[in-house]
């Protein structure tokens, strides 16, 4: 069975940073290309970054600069360091498994996680 448990989130003031963590069980981590989603109420679906299984990455450019994805096979954990958090990074975020293992990365059909929140104010 796929799970996929993130942690780290909270609520933080404009500038603070967040280490987001996802700990994923129940298929081959190393094989799979990973990503961070986050939704905000009243938004749509949003994919804020993605990592390959070879390390490379993609960042939306709402958040390109301020925060890092990346991942450790060892653990079967995918990570997102989020500095200089705004208000509008306010969301849920949850990490997703792409189905396929192709890399690449679409992420049309994922397994996902249940989400933590991320909460900025100004």
């Amino acid at each position: 069975q796929v799970q996929l448990v993130e942690s780290g989130g909270g609520s933080v003031q404009a500038g603070g940073s967040l280490r987001l963590s996802c700990v994923a069980s129940g298929y081959r981590f190393s094989s799979r290309c990973m990503g961070w989603f986050r939704q905000a109420p009243g938004n749509e679906h949003e994919r804020v970054a993605h990592i390959t299984t070879g390390g490379n990455t993609y960042y939306a450019d709402s958040v390109k600069g301020r925060f890092t994805i990346s991942r450790d096979n060892a653990k079967n954990t995918l990570y997102l360091q989020m500095n200089g958090l705004k208000p509008e990074d306010t969301a849920m975020y949850s990490c997703a498994a792409e189905i396929a293992s192709n890399n690449y990365c679409t992420f049309t059909q994922r397994y996902r996680g249940q989400g933590t929140q991320v909460t900025v104010s100004s």
